[in-house]
């Protein structure tokens, strides 16, 4: 008859197996955003939605190029009110960051279509992230929507 062996880690070690020791993960960027005013002002910060492809097409830009980046899926990590304001303030208006050619703008229903105030601009992109035009970059000198191949050769100067 065979004798059942019961193997655990003390046991291994004891006849030299190495075992491998569970090692901690490094915290992705993603999951700890960053404040508009806490990250090094020389630091590129990317929101965007994963499941974008101008977002995906920017993202593969930045790494053939080189250029040094966050990015940050802002509809796994919403972005704060105070925040989105900001960016609204920088862009020129709500008008200017909010995707209006979207398929999720046109869904809306036509009394949310027109918010007048900040508070309902926010209250809106934050209940819709996808209302956001994308990527939304952030850099030293300011804040920046969409993404081409000539308008990211002027902003990163390659």
């Amino acid at each position: 008859m065979v004798e059942a062996l019961s193997w655990n880690c003390t046991s291994a070690k004891r006849i030299g197996f190495r075992v491998p020791t569970a090692r901690p993960q490094p915290l992705r960027p993603a999951l700890n955003p960053p404040m508009p005013f806490e990250f090094p002002m020389s630091r590129i910060v990317l929101y965007g939605l994963s499941t974008c492809d101008t977002c995906r097409k920017a993202r593969k830009w930045l790494d053939r190029s080189g250029v040094a980046y966050t990015y940050i899926d802002y509809r796994a990590n919403p972005v704060p009110a105070e925040m989105l304001k900001d960016w609204a303030k920088q862009l020129g208006g709500w008008e200017k960051l909010a995707n209006k050619s979207s398929t999720t703008w046109r869904n809306l229903l036509p009394q949310r279509k027109h918010p007048a105030s900040d508070p309902e601009w926010t209250l809106l992109l934050k209940e819709y992230p996808a209302l956001i035009r994308r990527p939304v970059v952030l850099r030293d000198d300011g804040v920046s929507v969409g993404f081409s191949d000539n308008t990211f050769k002027k902003l990163f100067g390659k």
